[in-house]
């Protein structure tokens, strides 16, 4: 199906203007599908195959939105070869994917999050990075490609440039701990001063998303969290401990980058749903 998915992706970046890093994340949900069933064409799937491969992405702790998007990668996918006649137009792939507002992300508690920001040997050039890159994203709500992208410059005393989906740019201001970490990070260990990268990987070349992906899950089996996290999971964080404490949900649409408010408001049910479990646990008579 290599040339098919090809095709696909072409089609997708010339007629529909889809944005490159799109463009990359569904060439890969597709590849994870079609490796995952080796030696069946498009025309054999059934909706059993879909079903299985959802479930082998749970099992891998693959986030909700991620799951959402393959799915969304799939669909499109089939759609297309429908439309260029490979697949029969009454072939039954309609699946019952969920809305993105109604995919709850996980979420650490404060005393979590403080547990992971604590996880860092701050007094090494890489714990010095990883403390920073962690702060920075609990207290800006940076999507982990908006952070590898980062110049030193885009970061000044209380608010970094961020250059998001679509070419977008927002300023989003960062909080005196996340700025103190960069600082202790870029004056104690930051030797090279040609390079423009704000984060760099041991080998002095901007650190990557993989790396990062990485990072956090040693970080919080070294704080002791065992649910499953990404770095991802920090700008869920960022966004609903704001709402705890009293954020307006707009504020928080314009801070994440959101083009529409429905997405932001998702995070009005973690709240919600946190609310209904101090409930049942306080309440004398729940």
């Amino acid at each position: 199906m290599e040339k098919e998915i090809a095709d696909f992706l072409l089609y997708l970046g010339a007629e529909k203007g889809l944005a490159a890093a799109t463009l990359e994340a569904y060439g890969r949900d597709l590849k994870l599908f079609f490796e995952f069933h080796k030696g069946k064409s498009a025309t054999e799937l059934k909706e059993a195959d879909f079903v299985a491969f959802v479930a082998d992405l749970r099992h891998k702790e693959f986030a909700s939105s991620s799951v959402y998007r393959s799915l969304m990668a799939l669909k499109g996918f089939l759609r297309y070869l429908r439309r260029e006649r490979v697949l029969s137009s009454t072939e039954p792939f309609f699946l019952d994917t969920p809305k993105v507002w109604q995919l709850i992300p996980e979420v650490l508690s404060q005393d979590e999050m403080l547990q992971l920001l604590a996880a860092p040997d701050r007094s090494s050039p890489m714990g010095a990075r990883d403390a920073a890159i962690l702060e920075l994203l609990y207290a800006s709500g940076l999507r982990v490609s908006e952070l590898c992208s980062l110049n030193i410059q885009d970061v000044d005393e209380g608010t970094v440039r961020v250059k998001g989906k679509g070419g977008k740019e927002r300023i989003v201001p960062v909080a005196k701990a996340a700025i103190s970490a960069l600082d202790h990070y870029l004056v104690q260990f930051r030797t090279d001063e040609e390079e423009k990268a704000l984060f760099l990987s041991s080998k002095g070349k901007r650190v990557d998303r993989g790396a990062v992906w990485t990072m956090v899950k040693q970080m919080a089996k070294k704080a002791g969290i065992t649910r499953p996290i990404s770095p991802h999971t920090l700008r869920h964080c960022f966004a609903t401990h704001l709402l705890e404490n009293g954020a307006d949900l707009r504020v928080i649409q314009e801070l994440l980058g959101h083009a529409n408010i429905s997405t932001t408001d998702r995070y009005t049910q973690i709240s919600q749903k946190h609310l209904q479990d101090a409930f049942e646990r306080f309440h004398p008579r729940p």
